[in-house]
């Protein structure tokens, strides 16, 4: 049958001019995590075996070390020559190690990018190349963010020498550095081509700094894990004192969770609104800037999630018995609950808007009905914040997390 031309005109006229094509796809990923006792001595085949030849060649490997760690550990230089010397043929080191500041400080400098990328640029590094990192959590997140973005993506290998670093941020697919007087406001998610977590490595660790991780192993456990919270309360006084067959399963537990979370979880690049893992860090993040940084990130964790917890018991039905628990055990494990700059409230609650903008959408706040029971929440209750901000402060046992 022949169409008339006017119907064949209409026809054509009302067709879309554009098509619309979502395809969902998967990258696939391997998130590999090791647990060692002697990283460069008896245990260096662990090491060895991820550093995977390129074709024919030698693993190239270029090593990143902390200031800290390198001033803590003089024979650092010996082990890393040692350990290639070990697999000569086979490892082939891209110049010499280089030594970063220790710290937030390489955080908050990002003219120090463009040197780890000179520095990669001049040893010819690709994406089959290695980068392997020894430090703590804020030069993992300087480090990594500088090789996910060099040929977008040099294999990284995170070694956490930090308590924080091996029970939390070590696991994460999180890099970045500070700008504009906020946290990670610069950074990407990259996942690391593998995470060893070394015993000896946290031997070079101040009383401070092997304290900060444990606020994140009470977050995780409050949010995940109620046995591990019972666990972390009964041997806070031994993981105070640094005994490490208490400390040691606890890190390991808590950076299990921590990595089932990214792996499992559904959600590995934070492209919901919410992030249930950072329970307590809308204030630890603004509390790190309002103190110059003079606090640690543990520090403020610990600190933000006495106040979270305790606004859960004023507004979401914690137990009362609970969050004394909470604030306890993280004064036991050697972590201040005081900071001056709580004491900034209005500024303080700049940090809720801040937090939001990190995340896109509206305010997404995780907060507890109980142990092991999140809820997500999306307002704050000004007043309420204020008075568990007074209780933390009435609380805290002496002595400042801000102290040098």
């Amino acid at each position: 049958m022949r169409i008339p031309r006017q119907q064949i005109v209409h026809a054509v006229t009302t067709q879309p001019s554009f098509e619309v094509l979502d395809r969902p796809f998967q990258v696939p990923l391997v998130h590999r995590l090791r647990f060692t006792h002697d990283v460069f001595g008896a245990d260096r085949p662990v090491l060895a075996d991820v550093l995977e030849p390129s074709g024919a060649g030698p693993a190239r490997v270029q090593f990143w070390i902390d200031a800290n760690v390198a001033a803590a550990q003089a024979d650092w230089r010996a082990k890393l020559d040692d350990f290639c010397a070990a697999y000569d043929g086979r490892i082939q080191q891209a110049g010499d190690p280089q030594i970063v500041p220790g710290g937030e400080e390489i955080k908050n400098d990002v003219q120090g990018l463009e040197r780890m990328l000179k520095v990669f640029h001049a040893a010819d590094l690709d994406r089959r190349s290695y980068v392997v990192v020894v430090g703590g959590g804020a030069v993992l997140d300087a480090v990594g963010f500088a090789a996910a973005i060099a040929h977008r993506g040099l294999r990284l290998v995170r070694l956490p020498t930090s308590t924080l670093g091996q029970a939390d941020s070590g696991m994460g697919v999180k890099n970045g550095v500070n700008l504009f007087q906020q946290k990670n406001w610069l950074g990407c998610f990259a996942a690391p081509w593998a995470v060893i977590n070394d015993a000896r490595l946290l031997r070079t660790l101040s009383g401070r700094d092997f304290a900060c991780g444990f606020s994140e192993a009470v977050k995780v456990a409050l949010l995940k894990d109620p046995q591990l919270f019972d666990d972390v309360c009964a041997l806070a006084d031994r993981i105070r004192q640094r005994d490490m067959s208490a400390a040691l399963p606890v890190i390991r537990r808590a950076a299990l969770l921590h990595l089932a979370h990214i792996t499992e979880g559904g959600d590995p690049f934070e492209m919901l609104e919410a992030r249930p893992l950072d329970f307590g860090h809308w204030s630890a993040h603004k509390l790190e800037s309002m103190s110059g940084f003079r606090l640690r990130h543990g520090e403020a964790v610990a600190v933000g999630v006495a106040v979270d917890t305790v606004y859960s018991s004023l507004v979401h039905g914690l137990p009362n018995h609970d969050a004394d628990r909470v604030l306890d055990c993280l004064q036991r494990l050697g972590l201040s609950l005081y900071c001056s700059s709580l004491q900034d409230v209005e500024t303080l609650f700049r940090g809720l808007e801040e937090f939001r903008q990190h995340l896109g959408g509206q305010l997404t706040l995780t907060m507890l009905r109980g142990v092991g029971q999140p809820l997500e929440v999306h307002k704050v209750d000004a007043a309420r914040m204020r008075q568990a901000i007074r209780c933390v402060l009435a609380s805290a046992r002496g002595g400042s997390a801000e102290a040098s």
